[in-house]
């Protein structure tokens, strides 16, 4: 691995759990949110100014551009749109699990633009306190949802394989990655398998959100473990190990330029304050990586 550089662009930029990394190449900005505080986050790459705007009171999951214009996002049980310059005018596109003590997680476009998002069951503080709730969904471009699997825990990162005939999907709770079948033009899923599985030390903690880059490889981030991991998923091999400044990296996505820069958002959630203090000052931060020598491919905008 060559020798990389971390820098922090937003300091604590999450007072709550800081998630969904998305990098607009057009723009130059990298969206990401808070997802306790229900915040939503721009980062100007140009200026290196934060911009943050409220857009739920409790449980903003995921952000990601429509190509429409606007945003799609999960709030709560609800998918939405909303306008950055009106985020309190929003259309409700669908709501799923109505009376399930349960809300969105992570959730990421596939390379036809088709929507793809988890569900978890709502933790209590920081305790999940019922695992196999969360389940798999999708939105098809004209909003047609679907529910492809379940009796997942902590429903967490997506990607794809290079040739997008393999969807990785993490379960923090079951700690591993899975890996399906995946029929692009179809948008199903089959043959769901474990594909990576983490240690049963806790050195390395649990998956959370995650990135493909274009070796086909999967960066992993470690929630309690602060690194992010670059797995082989045909092996579930460890390949390279990234140690980052804060216990509880939570996501990373590529961007920059050129597509070689990995951001990465943290956690600030269950810290004393005087934890935040003395152990983990950079909790909530988001940082950029540069030097790593990979690359990554664009993020792709929700087409519905």
């Amino acid at each position: 691995m060559a020798s990389p550089k971390i820098d922090v662009i937003v300091r604590n930029a999450a007072t709550g759990t800081g998630e969904g990394p998305y990098w607009d190449n057009e723009s130059k900005t990298l969206y990401h949110i808070d997802l306790v505080a229900g915040d939503a986050h721009r980062w100007n790459s140009l200026t290196n100014e934060n911009e943050v705007i409220s857009v739920s009171d409790r449980h903003l999951t995921f952000l990601i551009p429509r190509k429409s214009g606007g945003f799609i996002a999960g709030k709560k049980q609800s998918l939405i749109h909303f306008d950055w310059e009106n985020p309190s005018e929003q259309t409700i596109l669908a709501e799923v699990e109505e009376g399930m003590n349960t809300r969105w997680n992570d959730g990421k476009c596939d390379t036809s633009g088709r929507l793809w998002a988890g569900t978890m069951c709502v933790e209590i503080g920081t305790v999940v306190p019922v695992g196999g709730l969360g389940s798999l969904y999708s939105m098809d471009l004209d909003g047609t949802v679907k529910k492809h699997a379940d009796k997942f825990s902590i429903s967490n990162g997506l990607a794809w394989s290079l040739d997008d005939t393999v969807m990785y999907f993490a379960d923090s709770m079951h700690r591993c990655v899975y890996a399906f079948d995946y029929d692009k033009n179809t948008g199903l899923v089959t043959n769901q398998r474990v594909s990576v599985k983490y240690p049963d030390d806790k050195l390395y903690g649990v998956p959370d959100g995650m990135c493909s880059d274009t070796e086909g490889k999967l960066w992993v981030a470690c929630y309690d473990g602060d690194r992010i991991v670059r797995f082989d998923p045909e092996t579930g091999k460890i390949i390279q190990e990234l140690q980052v400044p804060v216990k509880n990296p939570t996501s990373c996505c590529f961007g920059g330029e050129n597509q070689d820069e990995l951001f990465i958002t943290s956690s600030r959630t269950g810290y004393t304050d005087e934890e935040l203090r003395t152990k983990d000052p950079l909790a909530g931060s988001v940082f950029k990586v540069t030097g790593l020598g990979f690359k990554g491919p664009e993020n792709i905008k929700f087409h519905g």
